[in-house]
């Protein structure tokens, strides 16, 4: 499995977690939804289940449910910065055949 942070991803990953009291690492996965299948899920993880799987990017450990793996595996994660109010995430995912018009959900 690879799944991997970009530098800025990871530098503004760094600054989120800093501010967290027990925080083992990044979560991400993916959840039914949208107009094409699936959306990804980002969110701090406060402990790792039987269920996870524990990769690192940068020195920093992203935990993903067993479920997600097979549609997350070759997963790019960058970060972006347009002006003060535009930032965020990017999911370059070469598993992806399709996505919707508004850009929230996918498929596999």
């Amino acid at each position: 499995m690879n799944i991997q942070l970009t530098e800025n991803a990871a530098r503004h990953v760094k600054k989120m977690l800093a501010t967290q009291d027990q925080v083992v690492g990044l979560r991400l996965g993916t959840k039914k939804s949208g107009c094409t299948g699936f959306s990804y899920v980002v969110d701090y993880a406060d402990a790792v289940t039987e269920n996870d799987k524990v990769l690192e990017s940068h020195g920093i450990k992203l935990i993903v449910d067993e479920e997600s793996l097979p549609l997350l595996d070759g997963l790019e994660v960058d970060f972006t910065t347009n002006n003060l109010l535009n930032q965020g995430f990017e999911f370059n995912n070469p598993n992806v055949k399709d996505t919707c018009g508004c850009g929230e959900s996918f498929n596999v």
